[in-house]
C-alpha cells in the first residue's frame, strides 16, 4: 500500500495551476483519489519508478512538497520526500 500527498506551491499563478493539474492527472493513472491532494493504492516496483519519474518532470522541487509513504505492513512505513523539505511530515501522522 502506498499513500501519496502533495502540496503544489503558488496555485494562483498559471504555472502553479498547470503543475497541480498535471500532478493530479499523473496520480489518477496510478492510484485512487482519496481526499483532495491525497491518493492511495497498490503499485508494482516498476510502476513506482515510472510514477516517481513522471512526478519529478512536473514539480518544481524548490517550491513543491511531495510525500510518498510506502506502508510495509501495519506497523512499518517508509517516507520519501520530493521537492521542498520545509513541511514537517510528522504532523501528517499525528
Amino acid at each position: 500500500m502506498l499513500l501519496f500527498f502533495y502540496d503544489i506551491a503558488d496555485i494562483e499563478s498559471d504555472a502553479g495551476k498547470y503543475r497541480v493539474i498535471k500532478v493530479f492527472k499523473i496520480c489518477k493513472k496510478y492510484f485512487k483519489h482519496h481526499q483532495k491532494s491525497v491518493f492511495r493504492g497498490n503499485i508494482t516496483p516498476a510502476n513506482l519508478i515510472r510514477f516517481r519519474n513522471d512526478i519529478k518532470k512536473v514539480i518544481d522541487e524548490k517550491l513543491d512538497f511531495v510525500s510518498i509513504v510506502k506502508l510495509q505492513n501495519k506497523a512499518v512505513f517508509d517516507e520519501e520526500i520530493l521537492g521542498t523539505k520545509e513541511m514537517d511530515s510528522e504532523s501528517l501522522f499525528l
